[in-house]
């Protein structure tokens, strides 16, 4: 072989070897995350259906903390750590602050005019900025608290009747009810369900959770939307319709006092939304008032309620933590006295109590999904372009290598600590973070303070049947029965 013919035969061989390295490299870099096989998956979607969290952070431990679902034309990514999580909601929040809009947020066009589900764009933006500038601000908040100080005095009121009758309390179907009347007032400043009755609105708001939460077969095969076959978005709208029936009239008879010469504002967010209405009907109108209404009505109900729920049940299993907090109650408040806004800030082991309660039992558990805007390279692996991400929000919350006696309800563990649920600690974010971070957590957080602190410093509580609490399953319904307690004043 000549001098000539060895060159050419070197360099092809350096073209060949360059491009197995170029080639192996970019297969590494464009990795995709592990997961289970299409029949792991079917084997596993009963529990899937039931308990989603709970077995997709099984199905975690055998695949790793990013993990790909494959289902039909929908690429799901898990994320079950918080390095991760704070990948996707922190140094790449950009690239992932698009939502994946499921086929029932077509219902009544929602999808083009929810706060949820619309892309990030400037109509987001500017709903997003009057979120948090106007009707979330603590400025606007501490003006509309004594609305919500009636409510939560008709709450006392109820569970004083239920106690001297030794009646037993469904504590969700309390905080549920109580939770729409805060929103209400807070809203509206009246209960705007009076017309349709608070079992009736109670009744829509969970269907439409429901309906949210349940798996459409139309998001994994979109050839099906034009039948709908689960009539999932059918019946949305025919709810949707229903609530927006309830909301026109009040939006009417508002419209119509604030022409009125002498008419004083009721600092709700109602007001407030109409007067930015008034001087821009580009930034805000009509039916973006009442889309904007139907999402913080049907996020801010239940899920605050299970928030509750959970916490007083943790209490009555955990005596020891439920003393504490009295304690701290009485010596803060006095004893039997409802709390006041104001006193959330002196109140640190009550604070702790709702951070651990949402560590373990976050009313979102697997957050809302975002979605990838461009192939993205998250510890190692890609996230593929138009792949919905969850983050798994309970298997973080109750992982070993983040959390002491991760399954153990201490809400000691907070005290002293830097952690808080504002989205910057990324193994305790139960309302998300960054861009897409619930633009209603201040409120929610004031709610869930406001009635835990008042339900336990105001009464004692037993379970109904005399039922011991290492009988009671956690996740079921808590009934029981308040025992008045003396008070230092006569508040109510």
């Amino acid at each position: 072989m000549d001098i000539g013919a060895s060159s050419i035969l070197m360099v092809a061989l350096a073209c060949v070897v360059m491009y197995v390295v170029v080639g192996s490299l970019q297969a590494r870099s464009n990795q995709l995350p592990p997961g289970p096989s299409l029949l792991t998956i079917m084997r596993n979607s009963f529990d899937l259906y039931q308990k989603p969290q709970q077995t997709m952070a099984k199905l975690a431990k055998l695949y790793g903390p990013i993990m790909r679902l494959k289902i039909g034309q929908a690429t799901t990514i898990i994320i079950s750590s918080a390095n991760a999580a704070k990948e996707i909601l922190q140094t790449h929040d950009v690239l992932f602050s698009d939502r994946t809009n499921p086929d029932i947020t077509t219902a009544y066009n929602h999808n083009n005019y929810s706060l949820v589900f619309l892309p990030y764009s400037p109509l987001w933006q500017e709903l997003r900025k009057i979120c948090h500038g106007n009707l979330f601000s603590r400025k606007t908040l501490d003006a509309s608290q004594d609305l919500r100080r009636k409510k939560l005095e008709g709450l006392l009121n109820d569970i004083r009747e239920s106690s001297l009758k030794g009646e037993a309390v469904d504590v969700g179907r309390a905080a549920f009810m109580t939770c729409i009347n805060f929103l209400s007032y807070t809203f509206v400043s009246q209960d705007f369900v009076e017309s349709v009755g608070n079992e009736e609105y109670k009744h829509v708001v969970g269907t439409l959770l429901k309906a949210t939460g349940t798996p459409n077969l139309v998001d994994y095969l979109p050839m099906l939307r034009m039948f709908d076959p689960q009539g999932i978005r059918r019946h949305t709208t025919n709810y949707i319709d229903k609530l927006f029936h309830i909301l026109d009239p009040i939006i009417d008879e508002r419209m119509k006092l604030r022409k009125e010469k002498h008419y004083v504002t009721n600092n709700d967010m109602l007001d407030v939304l109409l007067q930015i209405s008034e001087g821009d009907s580009q930034k805000m109108n009509r039916k973006q008032i009442k889309h904007l209404f139907l999402d913080l009505l049907v996020a801010g109900t239940d899920t605050t309620a299970y928030g509750l729920e959970r916490t007083m049940t943790e209490l009555i299993h955990n005596p020891e933590a439920m003393a504490k907090a009295k304690k701290e109650l009485e010596e803060t408040v006095g004893i039997g006295n409802p709390v006041e806004e104001s006193d959330i800030g002196r109140l640190p082991y009550l604070q702790a109590v709702i951070k651990e309660s949402l560590r373990l039992h976050p009313p979102a558990p697997l957050l809302l999904p975002r979605r990838a805007k461009i192939d993205v390279q998250v510890c190692g692996y890609t996230i593929p372009k138009g792949s919905q991400v969850l983050i798994n929000e309970w298997a973080i919350g109750r992982n070993p290598n983040i959390w002491d006696n991760a399954h153990v309800f201490s809400p000691e563990r907070f005290l002293g600590s830097d952690i808080d649920v504002k989205g910057h600690n990324f193994q305790l974010t139960p309302f998300g973070s960054g861009r897409r971070i619930c633009p209603g957590s201040p409120l929610a957080i004031r709610m869930l303070h406001l009635m835990l602190g008042s339900l336990i410093n105001s009464f004692d509580w037993k379970l109904e049947n005399n039922l011991h609490p290492k009988d009671m399953h956690l996740d079921q319904p808590l009934r029981a029965i308040p025992l008045l307690v003396n008070s230092t004043s006569n508040p109510i």
